[in-house]
């Protein structure tokens, strides 16, 4: 039998990247005026993480989740987050079959390619947590038996600012396993006005189609993976992340994790730009989306209302580049 890496072996990195751009433009078609945030979640995509998609309701963030999933022809489960749900409605339940006389696993959402997890931070931190084993090691563990995750797996979770009613923030260690957080914004006028024009008869989620398949996703994984990283750029990020555990302006600094992250994220946008090898303009690009939603400000900087991003966007400023 051949597998998916044997048949797209042949496939060039041009190749590959003419897949992810028609993925791009699948989505665009939905979500008009945000390139910039469909780049990303396409590049986490390929980096082999999970997105979280942060803003004030109303701006796409379900539209955006939903438009990368039905680009690509694969498995999709939704989950609506609600503070009833239990840990069970997302992982799988152990029911006992009266045929058989046993128990017998049924899977739940979390067994599907893409996962789109909707407000997620309006279900309780414990059913939030049943998330963390499949994010990080593709797996889910019930009654004691592990059953693996099918790869491409990717979790889209949207969530609401945490100053909202009826949210519970996320926990730190569940923040870390994100790789990227978006935050969308509101559509320039233009973009708006598009919006009512091709949204307000129809809706171009009806309309979209698959313009790839699984196998290309993870032919395109493989091909990430590959892509070359420096010395230098590996001591950059090391630099970088160090930097954020001595800030005097962070209680909480980047992870080992977030160095990792950030390392795959970088050759995804390389790859992206139809490079085999990273810059550190793909390590800047993506220190904030990557980085910043895992820190903690100090007292200090919550007191004088400076922002985690902004900390992280003013480390990134002063750390001299690779070879300086």
């Amino acid at each position: 039998m051949v597998t998916d890496t044997e048949q797209h072996a042949d496939r060039t990195l041009d190749e590959l990247v003419a897949i992810a751009q028609q993925v791009s433009a699948a989505v665009q078609t939905v979500i008009s005026g945000k390139p910039e945030a469909v780049r990303l979640a396409l590049t986490v995509l390929l980096a082999e993480g999970h997105i979280l998609i942060e803003d004030v309701p109303g701006v796409g963030k379900t539209q955006l989740a939903k438009a990368l999933a039905r680009s690509i022809d694969c498995s999709v489960r939704r989950v609506q987050f609600t503070p009833d749900l239990l840990p069970s409605d997302i992982t799988g339940v152990s029911a006992f079959n009266q045929e058989l006389r046993e128990f017998e696993f049924k899977p739940g959402p979390v067994f599907a390619n893409i996962v789109l997890g909707d407000e997620i931070n309006r279900a309780s931190p414990k059913t939030q947590s049943a998330l963390l084993e499949s994010m990080e090691e593709r797996q889910v563990t019930v009654d004691g038996k592990t059953y693996p995750l099918q790869p491409p797996f990717m979790v889209i979770a949207t969530q609401n600012p945490v100053e909202m009613e009826g949210t519970y923030p996320l926990p730190e260690a569940q923040r870390d396993r994100f790789m990227a957080r978006i935050s969308i914004g509101y559509p320039d006028r233009q973009s708006e006005l598009s919006m009512l024009d091709w949204h307000g008869s129809s809706s171009p989620l009806d309309e979209l189609k698959p313009v790839a398949h699984a196998s290309d996703v993870r032919a395109l994984v493989a091909a990430v993976r590959e892509v070359h990283v420096s010395t230098a750029i590996r001591q950059y990020i090391i630099d970088l992340v160090n930097a954020t555990r001595s800030s005097a302006e962070l209680r909480l600094g980047a992870s080992p994790r977030a160095a990792l992250h950030l390392l795959r994220a970088s050759r995804a946008h390389a790859a992206l730009d139809e490079r085999d090898f990273v810059i550190p303009d793909d390590v800047q690009s993506l220190a904030v989306p990557v980085i910043a939603h895992r820190l903690l400000p100090s007292a200090e900087a919550m007191v004088g209302r400076e922002l985690p991003h902004q900390v992280l966007a003013g480390i990134v400023q002063r750390l001299p580049l690779p070879g300086k």
